[in-house]
């Protein structure tokens, strides 16, 4: 599957500073320590049932700040991002909608892709959907099954399933008890009540063929497709080694997603942890609740797009509060961030300026600290307000300024 097209991002002078993270398992920030081979990242991609929304460019949003930083400091960077191109939530939509479900897979996923150039989200390395690993997905699922860390039912069904027995660690990432996650299992795409189980919090692996639905080829599974979780996993491994300096998406995968799929990396190599760093990124809301199809108050990028909200606006609203906070999208929001890119462009345009080099050194600071955007803006506003009052004397300044905002926080002035 092909990524977008991306951009260039622009080399600025010097190094950036080693960039820190909150790791949800250490529930603490700590510095990211890419090895010599460079950084790698894993980032939970989209069920594309439905177009990119404010959640998804949230999160995008951040781990496109974390590949900048990363080859700021000089670090090569490998990124995989996954398409969860068959699933249950698109064979549902699809089936609503009288659709064939390759065929909405294949337009939300294009949309998803334009979505992403307009916001100039560097392109990961690996844009891999689910469909084309089956077959290596199954091997490893077939794998778990000889280890004893996976089982089939016994009801004819060809489910498999992994036992969270074989995972003694369960659970250190997330820092839930067994009534939390049972709750979330639930909620979020387990079946904690499935007769057979030796567990309830058991995930799914493998599901066997059923009358009406997509299946393909398993080997010794038999006929079928994969879960949700060990897909995440294999796609991870397969590109990027037994092991990631980041896995990231948003704080709704902690559990059981995150959680689940490290169990079954962790399983398949005995590397531990899988991740260095578990990265989540808050929640976006409206009008007080969760965005959400269930709720159906999505607010989606391209209808963003279309009512005229410039790509670069969208990008500096939400950068305008931390990536890990969850906030609420306004109309306001929207504006305020053209304005402010209008102050930045009108900065920018100046014959000369404040000191640049300085507020390079500052931004980056910013941005090291656990992605401090809104720490970063602000020293831009404060540049660019002392750029427009006509301080500072530097004619390169405004040019160091505009390439600094362009490939430390991804804004085309």
């Amino acid at each position: 599957m092909e990524a977008w097209a991306g951009h260039e991002v622009p080399a600025l002078p010097g190094t950036g500073q080693p960039l820190a993270l909150y790791d949800s398992a250490r529930r603490s920030v700590q510095v990211t320590r890419p090895g010599p081979d460079g950084a790698t990242m894993y980032v939970c991609g989209i069920t594309p049932y439905d177009a990119t929304h404010l959640g998804h460019a949230a999160t995008y949003l951040a781990f496109d700040l974390v590949v900048r930083a990363w080859r700021d400091g000089g670090h090569r960077v490998r990124y995989v991002q996954n398409v969860t191109d068959i699933d249950e939530p698109l064979l549902e939509r699809a089936a609503r909608d009288g659709e064939d479900w390759i065929v909405l897979g294949l337009r939300e996923t294009a949309l998803f892709r334009e979505d992403m150039e307009a916001l100039r989200m560097v392109a990961p390395d690996h844009f891999v959907g689910a469909v084309e690993s089956i077959g290596v997905i199954a091997e490893r699922v077939a794998a778990l099954l000889d280890d004893g860390a996976a089982y089939r039912l016994d009801d004819g069904t060809g489910d498999v399933y992994f036992d969270v027995a074989a995972a003694p660690r369960f659970g250190y990432q997330s820092h839930l008890d067994r009534a939390q996650m049972l709750a979330l299992f639930g909620d979020n795409g387990g079946d904690p009540d499935r007769a057979g189980k030796r567990d309830a919090l058991d995930p799914l692996l493998w599901r066997g063929a059923r009358d009406g639905e997509p299946a393909w080829p398993g080997g010794v599974l038999g006929p079928g497709r994969p879960g949700w979780h060990i897909e995440c996993a294999v796609i991870a491994l397969e590109h990027l080694g037994d092991s990631v300096d980041v896995q990231g998406g948003g704080s709704d995968l902690i559990f059981p997603h995150h959680e689940c799929s490290a169990a079954h990396a962790e399983r398949l190599t005995g590397v531990a942890p899988f991740a260095s760093h578990y990265v989540h990124a808050g929640m976006i809301g409206l009008h007080g609740e969760k965005m959400s199809k269930s709720k159906g108050n999505l607010v989606f990028v391209s209808r963003l797009r279309a009512d005229g909200l410039d790509p670069m606006a969208l990008r500096l609203a939400l950068m305008a509060e931390h990536y890990r906070t969850d906030r609420q999208w306004t109309d306001e929001a929207g504006k305020l961030a053209e304005h402010r890119r209008a102050r930045w462009r009108a900065a920018v345009a100046s014959p000369t300026g404040p000191d640049a080099e300085s507020l390079l050194m500052a931004v980056r600071g910013r941005l090291a600290d656990d992605l401090d955007t809104p720490g970063a803006l602000a020293l831009v506003d404060a540049w660019a307000e002392a750029a427009l009052a006509g301080e500072g004397k530097d004619p390169g300044a405004p040019a160091l300024v505009r390439t600094t905002v362009d490939a430390l926080l991804g804004v085309r002035l």
